[in-house]
């Protein structure tokens, strides 16, 4: 059977399994998956009985996180409501398991009970202690702004206040001696500080004070210091030890090494690579890391007792790896792994032998695995000679007369990238004939520091002229239709959609903006209070830049807009409020522009419910048959 006949309610039946958490015993594997529409909590059987899994959750919105205690056999799940951000913790006991003389058993009713209790306030999950009785979290609680560190206790559910704290802060462990926790405070996208917090005094201690700006992510703290990864040497991640009380820093293995490794099994140097996982194993005595290769992920397990010694682990499928974690045992890796033609599934991997195999076998909908479309690695040229990564996909059937009409897809962020992953959207635009350019401009992660850079405050608009030589691009490809390209984005990726259809109105014959940001003075004004310093070390502030952030707002050239837009947002947004997607298209409108307007009032930030999702998409589909429709020639 064709993909073309099949709509899009058909596709968005294919789920999805991630985020898995290994029991203490070994014994179950619990998971997130989509599998009745939105995510809740699973768990399965790692061996033996029963192999079928059994749902924990049933929220009506999707449990966005996941996390293990690593000794009870407790769970918490943290989700909020209608797509708010405003995330509450719910614990679940025993794994839907119960154990008894004769050994564990399914319960039909196991207790799902809620944690937190502010409604209005965000929290963040941060560790559990030691013995799984308690977890160290922030919240902005107090004004709405800052995060200050607080202690939960899971069996009372008592949340007591530990230090107020300036700015977004996560906790990141507990101390080897659980006299202290560490948190991160996120100044920038490629600038947080670490600091420690003695959890009796509420004393703060600055651990990075003093050392050049830099990116810390990964951390995990074990007798032997903080092992991390960090640009704070290197342009790109390395592999660090640090230590807790003034920040020293050894590297134990930079990306370059691995990147050689790479090019040696490729036979050809590729400079596009980025460290982004690091685990490091209970007895620290190991962790695992991942390479980002151009989209792509490669595991390796790496000695920590000798520096620089390290094996890849290559029994697993080419794709994309996240939320990577040891077993307690040490003796295997969880993640979950997706690529082009394979939907995202739990995988475990035996660190000793590199022996890989899929945990859960995610639904496909019928649809055969090998029609879905694997895209094309290029790098374009643009204004300053750089060349810029995307992927390139093609549909399966012959091209039209013509050409194929074309989509450039821009990523949100803009410190984000678009791997070659599992996307529905884009395999469901491919069966029905469109070919797709997905871009990493300038300013994507995976690329390091220098490249991330390359596209704040004042050099936002180079990232826009990036998109200008990916439509040039497009032109010199024989099958595509260079009269009838499409950009299309969501969040950041949306303010690119609006940017690039007023700077070069002529390249495009319609563009679909996602929560996308329309004037950047109203962003940054109505944006949460927790977020908006955080978003003007990247775009600039009101106070100093404000003539630049009008300047580049694409709201005041909407009249330039004049092939056909849609425009699609959720009511409940708290990143990009939904007054960004209403007056881009009161202002189109008013210019006699074509518009299409969408907005969800039980989503925010992303399109999540199911029965939204089938809506928005259907509908872009339908409208850009319409707005790219084939010439009579």
């Amino acid at each position: 059977m064709s993909n073309q006949s099949i709509d899009f309610a058909r596709f968005l039946n294919i789920r999805s399994a991630i985020s898995p958490v290994v029991a203490p015993d070994g014994a179950q594997v619990a998971f997130l998956t989509d599998i009745t529409g939105n995510y809740q909590v699973w768990s399965v059987a790692t061996s033996g009985e029963p192999a079928w899994p059994r749902q924990l959750t049933f929220f009506a919105d999707k449990v966005w996180e996941l996390y293990g205690t690593p000794a009870a056999e407790h769970l918490v799940a943290v989700g909020d409501v209608g797509g708010n951000e405003r995330q509450q913790f719910y614990l679940i006991d025993g794994y839907g398991m119960r154990t008894d003389g004769a050994g564990k058993h399914p319960i039909e009713e196991h207790d799902v009970r809620r944690l937190t209790r502010d409604d209005e306030a965000i929290h963040r999950f941060g560790a559990f202690s030691r013995d799984g009785m308690r977890i160290a979290l922030t919240s902005n609680a107090r004004n709405g702004v800052d995060f200050d560190l607080y202690l939960l206790d899971i069996t009372t559910g008592a949340q007591t206040l530990v230090a107020e704290m300036a700015g977004n802060q996560t906790v990141l462990a507990f101390a080897p001696d659980e006299r202290a926790v560490l948190t991160l405070d996120a100044v920038a996208g490629a600038e947080t500080e670490l600091y420690r917090v003695d959890i009796t005094t509420g004393a703060r201690h600055h651990v990075t004070a003093g050392q050049p700006p830099a990116r810390y992510q990964s951390v995990t703290w074990r007798d032997a210091g903080l092992y991390a990864l960090s640009d704070r040497t290197h342009d790109r991640f390395a592999v660090c030890r640090l230590n807790p009380d003034d920040g020293a820093l050894d590297v134990i293995l930079a990306a370059d090494t691995l990147l050689a490794d790479a090019a040696g099994e490729a036979g050809a140097a590729s400079e596009n690579g980025e460290l982004e996982l690091l685990a490091v194993a209970p007895d620290a005595q190991r962790a695992a890391v991942t390479l980002n290769v151009e989209g792509y992920s490669r595991l390796y397990v790496l000695d920590l007792d000798r520096a620089g010694e390290f094996r890849r682990l290559d029994g697993i499928p080419a794709g994309v790896i996240a939320n990577l974690r040891f077993t307690p045992d040490g003796g295997a890796l969880v993640f979950d792994l997706q690529a082009p033609q394979r939907n995202p599934d739990v995988w475990w991997v035996d660190v000793a032998g590199g022996a890989a195999h899929q945990v859960t076998f995610s639904n496909r909908a019928g649809i055969a695995g090998d029609t879905f479309v694997a895209p094309t690695l290029i790098h374009f040229p643009t204004f300053d000679d750089r060349r810029i990564p995307a992927f390139v996909y093609r549909p399966q059937t012959p091209a039209p007369a013509g050409g194929f009409p074309c989509i450039l897809y821009v990523h949100g962020g803009p410190a984000s990238q678009q791997r070659p992953d599992f996307d529905v959207r884009f395999q469901y635009f491919l069966s029905r004939g469109y070919a797709l350019m997905v871009t990493n401009v300038r300013g994507s992660l995976g690329y390091g520091r220098t490249y991330m850079g390359l596209d704040d405050v004042e050099k936002r608009m180079e990232s826009v002229a990036d998109l200008k030589h990916a439509v040039l691009w497009l032109h010199t490809q024989a099958d595509i239709d260079a009269g009838r390209i499409a950009i299309y984005g969501r969040s950041y990726g949306g303010f690119m959609v609006l940017a690039a259809m007023t700077e070069y109105p002529d390249l495009f014959a319609a563009g679909i903006d996602v929560v996308g940001i329309a004037n950047w003075v109203t962003f940054l004004e109505r944006t949460s209070a927790w977020r908006r310093s955080h978003r003007e070390r990247e775009y600039g502030s009101l106070a100093q830049h404000a003539d630049l952030l009008a300047r580049i707002s694409p709201i005041h050239k909407a009249d330039r807009i004049q092939v056909p837009l849609m425009v699609v947002a959720g009511d409940n947004d708290p990143r990009v409020p939904l007054f960004e997607s209403e007056q881009i298209v009161d202002r189109v409108r008013a210019a006699g522009g074509n518009v299409e307007f969408l907005h969800y009032a039980d989503e925010g930030h992303r399109i999540s419910k199911l029965q939204n999702r089938v809506d928005s998409f259907t509908r872009m589909a339908a409208f850009l048959d319409r707005a790219l429709a084939a010439p009579d020639r």
